[in-house]
């Protein structure tokens, strides 16, 4: 699968991710925010459990379930800043 990754600025310098399908819109609840095109047509190996790059975990299930994949809250506080 190829995926859209798009970021958004968060606190102390970290920004969060969000993974969608390639050529895919972004979802209606996460338009209402400041998220910016970062990376087009990533490939996303089929068996990946976690992108490290964007500090995403689960994609594949995060996107069956709800179209996309974010990075975590939790994962925000363990990841340095870009």
């Amino acid at each position: 699968m190829r995926i859209d990754i798009y970021r958004r600025a968060e606190n102390a310098g970290h920004f969060s991710y969000l993974a969608v399908p390639e050529g895919k819109f972004l979802p209606e609840e996460v338009v209402n925010t400041d998220w910016e095109p970062t990376d087009r047509s990533v490939d996303l190996e089929d068996d990946a459990k976690h992108l490290a790059d964007f500090a995403i975990d689960d994609p594949f299930e995060q996107i069956n379930a709800k179209g996309y994949a974010i990075t975590s809250v939790k994962n925000l506080a363990n990841e340095p800043p870009r």
